[in-house]
């Protein structure tokens, strides 16, 4: 369940580099057993909780992604609430987020999300992992095939692959780029949370990938950047429009 270490922040919106790589998504079971720290009254202004929080509503109001995923989730019977499913923690070395399937959270990690370009990907990302748990049994800490198709649609999806973001990362040029993309961060996110081997990375995605690559739901295609996404949210508004009216 992780999102590949970038060399780079990508996008048009993104408006400072990251300092350094960062990994996506992580297993968080050691959260139970945390405590968050008390914070005053005035020391809750003008924080990274408070910046994460307020980035995590522009995401969840405007990326067409994010919108269209929430639509899904809900439209699958596990409509997502911002209070109860999303959480903006501070989180260890460099990850970004991660899905959290012992209790159906998705982490922020407050102190290394930048900018709201990261924040939209780190979202989609994380929910294509969620609507994935809401519709399949997947066995995320016991499988690591199951881990794997995740991660192989999460990246194919969430629009990280796209040519715009390559470029951002000075990859591009080769031939059946997208899919080259999609392989590589998907044994790099498996790698970001799974102790094996980077030959048993490698096995557990080449076992899965023909499969879950062509698995686009609930997009029904892939989104290559905002434009795809918004056509597919209204594709999906009104196929669940006709299958509600038979």
């Amino acid at each position: 369940m992780a999102e590949a270490p970038d060399e780079r922040e990508s996008g048009p919106e993104a408006a400072e580099q990251l300092p350094q790589q960062h990994v996506g998504c992580q297993v968080f079971s050691e959260r139970l057993a945390q405590q968050k720290p008390p914070q005053g009254f005035l020391s809750s202004f003008f924080t990274n909780n408070q910046k994460c929080q307020l980035m995590l509503l522009k995401t969840l109001a405007t990326n067409p992604y994010v919108k269209l995923l929430l639509d899904a989730m809900k439209h699958s019977g596990c409509a997502v609430n911002k209070d109860r499913h999303f959480a903006c923690e501070d989180c260890n070395g460099n990850v970004s987020g991660g899905f959290d399937a012992a209790v159906s959270q998705i982490v922020l990690c407050q102190n290394n999300i930048r900018n709201q370009a990261h924040m939209n990907r780190v979202v989609t990302h994380e929910l294509i992992h969620a609507f994935d748990h809401c519709r399949a049994h997947v066995n995320w800490f016991t499988n690591v095939r199951h881990l794997a198709c995740s991660e192989v649609r999460a990246a194919n999806l969430s629009g990280d692959c796209s040519l715009l973001n390559e470029i951002f990362r000075l990859h591009f040029g080769l031939k059946q780029h997208h899919q080259t993309c999609v392989r590589d961060r998907a044994i790099r996110s498996i790698l970001a949370v799974r102790n094996i081997s980077k030959e048993a990375a490698q096995k557990a995605v080449d076992e899965v990938f023909e499969s879950c690559f062509n698995d686009h739901e609930p997009f029904g295609r892939i989104p290559h950047n905002k434009t795809y996404a918004r056509y597919a949210h209204r594709d999906f508004q009104n196929r669940d429009r006709y299958y509600s009216n038979i």
